[in-house]
């Protein structure tokens, strides 16, 4: 017997390792594009906002998964024209009020987009929870309705300005847009 040649034992100890390695690799590709994924679907802001609240990659991952899943039982729908049509002059209607009223524009408008994403099918339960089930599927404006929430309790404490109100009705108004409009996913369904 030539004293080069594996054994079976040192062939089956290589293959277990390239196994292992391969394994590794498979892995950590998978846990890339899992990442890639989530941060893709929720954005980087969203996405880098659960990650520092939630004390690592792992946890939020987890977290945004199950974000998904519950949003995904739901029964969204898009909004009937009429109702379209009545948000919209409703949304009108508010950015008048914002001249002569300011502070309580602000609560109307946040009080508009309760109504439309219950209409919408959303529930409608605290405000943590309704910025999560929103930013799975509108998670650009996700951080507007979060800077826009802000600023309304900065207010109710008589700790915004003119100028803040503002800035939340501009942040309101792009979750109203988005929201009201056809989301490209139910677009396409009959």
């Amino acid at each position: 017997m030539n004293s080069s040649a594996f054994t079976s034992t040192q062939i089956f100890a290589i293959l277990a390792v390239v196994l292992v390695v391969f394994g590794g690799i498979l892995v950590w590709f998978l846990q890339k594009r899992h990442t890639k994924r989530l941060s893709t679907q929720f954005g980087e802001s969203e996405y880098s906002r659960a990650v520092t609240e939630g004390g690592g990659r792992r946890g939020a991952e987890a977290r945004l998964d199950r974000r998904s899943e519950r949003v995904q039982s739901f029964h969204l729908r898009p909004l009937a024209s009429a109702d379209r049509a009545r948000f919209v002059a409703t949304w009108t209607k508010v950015q008048a009020h914002f001249i002569d009223g300011p502070a309580s524009a602000v609560t109307e408008a946040d009080q508009l987009l309760g109504d439309v994403m219950s209409t919408r099918g959303y529930p409608v339960t605290d405000f943590e929870q309704r910025a999560d089930d929103i930013s799975v599927d509108h998670p650009q404006v996700t951080m507007n309705y979060r800077a826009a929430h802000d600023i309304a309790g900065r207010q109710i404490r008589g700790q915004a300005t003119t100028e803040d109100l503002r800035q939340a009705l501009i942040h309101y108004r792009a979750l109203f847009e988005d929201m009201v409009g056809e989301p490209k996913a139910m677009a396409t369904t009959p």
